[in-house]
């Protein structure tokens, strides 16, 4: 009888364990509805703690819902999340999308010694190191000329297949792509 007890106890601490993982892991997943189904992203809060938190923040308050792709490159990366200027629903502006950020605060860069390859999520900015705000990127390929320049923030686990059917943009304009397609809803969790 006390086997069988210890047996219990134990089943039960694993399930207990098991789920606040679930629960703890869930709150770093990010899920991206496109057109053609989800993209969920795995966040990085143990090498972008700043980062992650500022994306997690605005995904809560909707500010990523309706945001185009306004920059698209066959074979490198696809750029979002201009909340100034990108949201298609209220107040997209094709000649400053990509410039804008949001209301928060630009952020210091968190380098780290992930590498981009594909599916990587990465924080795009200005030529200035610190000046990441709420625009990311996901990497159609390996781009090591990326590594310890740009922030890591997570890596596509789910939906890669759906990244890689966004419209992409004009080679000629830098990847700037005309009639993009948006990110329809953006959650923390699945």
């Amino acid at each position: 009888m006390k086997i069988l007890q210890l047996a219990f106890a134990g089943a039960l601490a694993l399930a207990t364990l098991t789920g606040g993982a679930l629960a703890q892991s869930s709150e770093n997943i990010l899920t991206i509805q496109l057109k053609d189904g989800p993209v969920v992203v795995e966040l990085r809060p143990d090498i972008a703690p700043k980062h992650v938190q500022q994306i997690k923040e605005l995904a809560a308050a909707g500010e990523y819902d309706n945001v185009a792709f306004h920059r698209v490159i066959e074979g490198f990366m696809v750029q979002t999340g201009d909340v100034q200027y990108g949201d298609m629903k209220a107040g997209y502006q094709a000649e400053l999308v990509g410039t804008g950020g949001s209301s928060k605060p630009d952020l210091p860069a968190e380098f780290s010694n992930v590498p981009f390859e594909r599916g990587t999520v990465g924080m795009a900015r200005s030529q200035d190191p610190n000046s990441a705000n709420s625009q990311f990127f996901i990497m159609f390929a390996p781009g090591d000329f990326l590594n310890g320049q740009y922030t890591v923030v997570g890596k596509v686990v789910e939906g890669m297949e759906n990244v890689d059917k966004i419209k992409r943009g004009d080679d000629a304009n830098n990847g700037a792509v005309t009639d993009p397609d948006r990110m329809i809803s953006v959650k923390v969790g699945r």
